[in-house]
C-alpha cells in the first residue's frame, strides 16, 4: 500500500471525500465523518477505525499501534504498511467505511445515496 493507492480505494467508496485536516493530514471521510488518515509529509502511515477485537489484536501486531487521540473509539495507526498485506488493507478500508457509515442518520444515508431503495 502507498498513498497513491490507498487514495484510488477510498475514492472508490460511495459518497467518499477527501481533505486536508490539520495542514498536513489527508483525510477520507463518508458524511464528513473520517474512517481513514494518512500524512502527506514523511513516512508513510495510515489510521483507521476497526471493531473492538480486531483493536486488541492488530495493537500488538509490529509496526501497528492504538491511534494517537483516537485509541477510545478503536482507531489503530498503521507506522508499518509492509505488516498488513494487500488484501487486508482493503478489507479494513472497507470496513473502517462500513463502520463510520453505519454510524450516519438514515436520512443522511439517504442523501448521500447510501441506503437501498
Amino acid at each position: 500500500m502507498n498513498i497513491e493507492k490507498l487514495r484510488s480505494f477510498c475514492l472508490s467508496l460511495p459518497a467518499v471525500t477527501e481533505d486536508i485536516k490539520w495542514g498536513h493530514d489527508l483525510c477520507f471521510s463518508v458524511g464528513a465523518k473520517m474512517f481513514a488518515v494518512t500524512g502527506i509529509e514523511g513516512p508513510f502511515t495510515v489510521s483507521f477505525k476497526v471493531t473492538p477485537e480486531q483493536f486488541g489484536e492488530l495493537s500488538t501486531r509490529p509496526g501497528i499501534v492504538p491511534a494517537p487521540y483516537m485509541a477510545r473509539n478503536h482507531w489503530v495507526l498503521v507506522e508499518d504498511a509492509s505488516q498488513i498485506s494487500e488484501t487486508e488493507w482493503t478489507q479494513y478500508l472497507e470496513q473502517s467505511y462500513e463502520l463510520v457509515k453505519s454510524k450516519l442518520t438514515k436520512k443522511l444515508q439517504k442523501e448521500l445515496g447510501l441506503l437501498a431503495s
